[in-house]
């Protein structure tokens, strides 16, 4: 008993290293790749961690209030998070930004979130310019830049530019349904239900028990349901 003990605790102790591992290996900044985490300090000084995001597809973007192309590129941003902020995703609800500057200037970091209109409320930035250490880690070497990764973390596209941001979450957002989708779902479905009743009635040897009228009963319903859709 004590030897099949030791040997059920070394064969978890081992599985929780391979995990660890795996994980480890899958960290990257390639599509497919899970994004590194970042954690550094909103313009009011409160930490706000990457990590903490997840369970939304979230588009991690690298500018600063200095960056001309960037400022050009922020209505795009906004126009995608205020089109995408309430969807549902395949793997993720909602759409945010992570805003990481690159500026030196706390208030003219500040200053441009409120002229450019980025509402959402993750921005961070220690502040050390091209020295920024959220740069070192993503090797950003020009801005703006961008990682969109969905609610598990992974990476779904990089530099995702004017329209190609819009239909990247497009691709990715669950469509919803017509009406007439729903209803020919639903057609499958009770068709489905009554051809399951019909082989239990007739497997059904005793035709005067409780099971048998309670399928007769299910079916008439079923019949009344059809009737009802018009199917």
């Amino acid at each position: 008993m004590k030897k099949t003990w030791k040997v059920f605790v070394l064969f978890s102790l081992m599985t929780l290293v391979f995990i660890q591992v795996v994980e480890a290996q899958n960290i990257g900044l390639n599509i497919g790749d899970k994004a590194p985490n970042l954690k550094f300090k909103s313009p009011e000084g409160k930490e706000i961690s990457l990590s903490d995001l997840k369970g939304k597809v979230v588009l991690i973007d690298f500018w600063a209030s200095w960056c001309s192309p960037c400022r050009r590129e922020n209505p795009n941003v906004v126009r995608a998070y205020e089109k995408f902020k309430d969807k549902k995703f395949k793997k993720g609800e909602g759409f945010t930004v992570y805003s990481v500057s690159l500026d030196r200037s706390a208030e003219a970091w500040k200053t441009a979130i409120d002229e450019d209109g980025l509402v959402w409320p993750y921005h961070v930035s220690d502040l050390k310019h091209w020295k920024s250490e959220a740069a070192r880690i993503y090797k950003v070497r020009g801005i703006p830049t961008n990682f969109l990764i969905d609610g598990e973390g992974i990476i779904l596209g990089v530099s995702l530019r004017g329209r190609r941001l819009e239909n990247m979450l497009n691709s990715i957002v669950v469509k919803e349904r017509t009406k007439e989708e729903l209803e020919v779902d639903l057609k499958l479905t009770i068709l489905e239900l009554q051809k399951k009743i019909d082989q239990a009635l007739e497997s059904e040897k005793d035709k005067k028990s409780t099971h048998y009228k309670a399928l007769k009963n299910q079916k008439k319903q079923i019949q009344k349901s059809i009737k009802t859709l018009k199917y």
